[in-house]
């Protein structure tokens, strides 16, 4: 077990996709969730921990034989932060930080995955790492263990983005890597990237 884990956030309803689910929709031969915690479960990151909620049954089915932890979240409906507050309920009591990966992102990979653990690290552990690309803030971010009760106290559809802004410990990481900045929210940016 490492002092990093990972938190797949898997349990939306994606609703600017359309009526089909999102995260099950196939990227070359696998479901777009399944890209996502791949890269997770390659990494140095453990446990890798899958928060589902939206059509659970078929987002756990498309991620059969893989080494991950599952909780379904009964509140996603409700937001983003609850499926934050469910993946950092679940964290061994070893993990100083984790890893938390959106669903949606399937072209995150697990060396890109390893550059940030490493970066946290080597930065001595700050509240937050965040990458950017192209001067933007993108995903996967990791958050420190400390940030726990403040997470507690979010509420709504958002991520922890709230509190990371205005926040001194928290540093930007620049990496030429495009994949921090392209997630699928809908249809059209899901057929751009089929072909």
């Amino acid at each position: 077990m490492s002092d990093v884990a990972a938190i797949v956030l898997a349990a939306g309803r994606g609703t600017r996709f359309g009526d089909e689910p999102k995260l099950l929709a196939r990227i070359g031969d696998k479901p777009l969730v399944r890209h996502v915690v791949e890269a997770a479960v390659g990494s140095s990151a453990d446990p890798v921990i899958v928060v589902t909620g939206h059509r659970s049954d078929e987002v756990e089915a498309a991620l059969q034989g893989l080494s991950v932890q599952i909780i379904n979240n009964a509140l996603f409906a409700q937001g983003l932060s609850t499926s934050l507050q469910a993946g950092f309920s679940a964290l061994p009591a070893t993990a100083r930080a984790v890893v938390v990966l959106l669903g949606d992102m399937p072209f995150v990979r697990a060396d890109l995955i390893d550059a940030l653990v490493d970066e946290w690290r080597e930065r001595g552990g700050p509240s937050a790492l965040v990458p950017t690309f192209q001067g933007r803030r993108g995903n996967p971010v990791v958050l420190s263990r400390a940030l726990q009760a403040e997470i507690e106290g979010l509420s709504g559809d958002i991520g922890a983005g709230p509190l990371l802004r205005g926040r001194s410990h928290v540093v930007e990481w620049a990496t030429n890597d495009p994949a921090v900045a392209q997630d699928i929210d809908t249809t059209e940016q899901f057929a751009k990237h089929q072909r």
